[in-house]
């Protein structure tokens, strides 16, 4: 039986992530605390991997309980701690002088800041898929390919690539279970440089893409949806939750179920009214 083996939550997009062994989730679909801060420049745009590897050479620990982030710089002793809530501006100010540039920090209680805001659930991912793509990269550590990753639901007791049931044709949503709570899954997401950089570091291996989209393409499983492979260069399942499961817990050890074999098409989802099984 499919089950839950790890909950990782990142409260500063773009930031080291936490493990728990628990996690709510919130109205907007978002586990609780994930995502729920972003670093965004005087133009309101993200400062993330996307834009600049410096923010892989940031280690940050966070105590969700306390509201407390404590920061460093990679291979630094130096660190510095700020309550995310009452020290706010001196925590921008801090980070304003590690980027060069003005920054600050955004809140979003709602649903955090994931990538995809139309499937703003957590995002899932096997233990042997991550098994898999290790195996893909001598050299590289179950470790660091999972921080590379950055899926929020790891799920164990399943092959390689096990999650890409999730997801049904384009515009339509698989319904699964995770305990007793419901999701959608929607669609295998699409990843960026993030995934070819070292997560300590920064440094990009040039050779990643490439080698990883080789490698997806010929270990797609027969159960994976094509019509979302316009690439291969995608990896973990974006999610739904309905808000009828707004403040539900999931927790480690918890069984997974696919609801159905057919998808629920996106429209009756979108409005609100779609009716789960069990």
């Amino acid at each position: 039986m499919p089950f839950l083996s790890k909950i990782l939550i990142f409260p500063i997009k773009s930031l080291d992530g936490v493990e728990v062994t628990q996690a709510s989730l919130l109205e907007g679909g978002a586990i609780a605390y994930d995502r729920e801060f972003a670093i965004v420049d005087e133009q309101g745009k993200f400062v993330n991997g996307k834009r600049t590897e410096k923010v892989h050479a940031l280690r940050s620990s966070f105590d969700l309980a306390a509201r407390t982030v404590t920061l460093r710089v990679h291979n630094q002793s130096q660190f510095q701690t700020f309550h995310l809530d009452r020290e706010r501006n001196a925590l921008a100010s801090w980070l304003s002088d590690y980027f060069g540039y003005t920054v600050t920090l955004q809140q979003n209680l709602y649903m955090g800041f994931p990538d995809d805001t139309e499937a703003s659930g957590p995002t899932v991912i096997s233990t042997a898929t991550l098994e898999t793509i290790t195996s893909w990269f001598p050299g590289l550590s179950l470790e660091e390919i999972r921080h590379r990753v950055r899926a929020n639901l790891e799920i164990d007791g399943v092959p390689p690539f096990w999650e890409d049931q999730l997801f049904g044709k384009l515009g339509q949503y698989v319904p699964f279970q995770i305990g007793d709570v419901a999701f959608l899954g929607s669609n295998p997401c699409q990843r960026c440089v993030v995934l070819t950089r070292n997560p300590w570091t920064g440094k990009r291996d040039s050779s990643f893409q490439k080698e990883f989209t080789i490698k997806r393409q010929q270990t797609l499983p027969n159960w994976a949806e094509l019509s979302h492979f316009n690439h291969f260069f995608r990896l973990t399942v974006n999610t739904k939750v309905p808000p009828s499961e707004t403040g539900k817990v999931l927790q480690i050890a918890d069984e997974i179920k696919i609801l159905q074999s057919q998808a629920i098409h996106s429209a009756a989802s979108d409005e609100g009214n779609t009716k789960l099984p069990g």
